[in-house]
């Protein structure tokens, strides 16, 4: 095995990236305090085409220093909005087509590792506060809830960590073919 040089990546362009077909799948992100943690997600959904970003409350927005240094270019390539709450966000993303699920705790929730998607299903999740996770309000406006099965003794995740197994296992539950190993 050898690294592979940046040569090989085949990195995208961020005009190439926008030009791109997208997954269907919409991140939201409800009062999230470190713009750390939202550049982070920038450049989760990027690596995974994502259609977009909703950033919703007080999470702040690009140009940030903060999102620029973990999102790396990210927060250029991504599309995003900003909504004063995740409530407007969800009723505009219920009008084009989108099922959302909030990422928390909660009875009956969807163990992650259970849930399956088709490939054109227009999802949006839901990622709450780093401290007080998705509001309540805001779990009672979504179709259903998603739980990372988690079996240590901390059962909380950080929201970056949270987004990436969440959207991955998404966006890997619709590809057509398995990675090659």
């Amino acid at each position: 095995m050898q690294k592979l040089s940046m040569d090989e990546l085949n990195r995208k362009t961020v005009e190439e990236f926008k030009r791109s077909d997208k997954t269907p799948v919409i991140a939201v992100l409800e009062n999230i305090r470190s713009a750390y943690n939202v550049g982070s997600v920038f450049r989760t959904a990027d690596a995974f085409l994502l259609e977009g970003i909703y950033l919703t409350g007080y999470t702040c927005i690009p140009p940030h220093k903060e999102i620029k240094k973990t999102a790396l270019g990210a927060e250029d390539s991504v599309e995003w909005k900003h909504f004063s709450n995740a409530g407007e966000a969800i009723e505009a993303l219920k009008k084009e087509g989108f099922k959302v699920y909030a990422v928390e705790q909660v009875t009956n929730s969807l163990s992650l590792e259970k849930i399956s998607f088709n490939e054109n299903d227009k999802i949006a999740v839901v990622f709450g506060n780093e401290v007080s996770g998705v509001e309540h309000d805001t779990i009672l406006q979504c179709d259903g809830c998603i739980e990372i099965p988690q079996l240590g003794m901390k059962h909380s995740l950080n929201i970056a960590t949270a987004a990436g197994v969440v959207l991955w296992e998404i966006v890997r539950t619709r590809m057509k073919t398995a990675l090659p190993l």
